[in-house]
């Protein structure tokens, strides 16, 4: 398999800011390593890629991820028997509240955060149950000049006990929590991060982690929070997938938000999820 494996690769954007369907490819075989480059190339000019109908195995799942980073396990939830890095998401029936169900970037709480989470759909409902993705570098660059200088210095903390992701959170805890989880993550970050693999610059707060800037009081905080929160999820900075069974999205947590759509009270949805080991937020000051 040399170049033209990755040729046949074909790149479909799904909205003007961010997201694209890769197709032509069979994920369940091995793949090249200009394959793997292509695939690469695309998740990092498109922040989401998504591939279709590809049922693949726990097994082959886990390698299809290894191909792009270190797996990481999930610091509240056990993860499959078998395979625990990955990370079963679960709504079932009678539920009401989704896992995640609120925008954010994947445990911006810990202090190294993910570069990168990947999920395959097993079950889902015939309709609704779609996964929401937000581009933050445009975001940022969409903000004012002055604005932006402001938080290219400022420090965001973080923090896994605020009440809106711990809620999303409570049904997989009563039946899956991992004996080792600690009750409360704290985690300071830059406000802006420098991608270190594009050099660009992404907005790092989300409304589910995070709490107030570093030197300033959750008063003095909340009204530029508030104000960003609104702002870094507006409709031209985002796109929407709908899942089938054996959809597969891959997003880059470092300059990408995500907020799975809780719309779908009464149907199951069965999701499998595995993390990429990232490295420290570097914000613009620090380069």
């Amino acid at each position: 398999m040399g170049n033209s494996a990755s040729l046949s690769i074909r790149v479909e954007p799904i909205a003007g800011s961010l997201g694209a369907v890769i197709s032509g490819i069979d994920l369940a075989q091995e793949l090249s390593p200009e394959q793997v480059a292509a695939i690469r190339q695309a998740w990092l000019k498109h922040l989401v890629i998504f591939f279709r109908d590809q049922p693949l195995s726990p097994a082959r799942f886990l390698q299809f991820a290894q191909y792009f980073g270190e797996v990481i396990e999930y610091p509240f939830v056990k993860g499959l028997e078998d395979y625990p890095q990955i990370i079963p998401v679960v709504k079932l029936e009678h539920e009401r509240v989704n896992f995640g169900g609120v925008w954010h970037s994947d445990t911006a709480y810990l202090d190294v955060p993910p570069m990168a989470s990947m999920l395959i759909a097993r079950e889902v409902p015939s309709a609704g149950g779609d996964t929401l993705f937000a581009n933050m570098y445009d975001a940022h660059e969409a903000l004012s000049p002055t604005m932006q200088r402001l938080l290219d210095g400022l420090v965001a903390l973080n923090s896994s006990a605020k009440a809106d992701v711990s809620k999303t959170r409570e049904d997989r805890l009563k039946d899956s929590a991992r004996q080792d989880a600690k009750q409360e993550y704290v985690a300071a970050h830059p406000a802006v991060r420098v991608h270190p693999e594009t050099g660009r610059k992404a907005l790092y707060v989300n409304i589910a982690h995070t709490t107030c800037f570093e030197g300033m009081t959750p008063e003095e905080s909340a009204p530029i929070l508030e104000y960003l929160f609104r702002h870094q999820v507006r409709p031209e900075f985002t796109c929407r997938f709908p899942w089938r069974p054996g959809s597969i999205a891959f997003w880059d947590n470092r300059c990408a938000q995500h907020n799975p759509v809780n719309d779908y009270h009464g149907y199951r949805r069965v999701m499998h999820r595995v993390t990429l080991a990232g490295d420290k937020p570097v914000g613009p000051a620090a380069r």
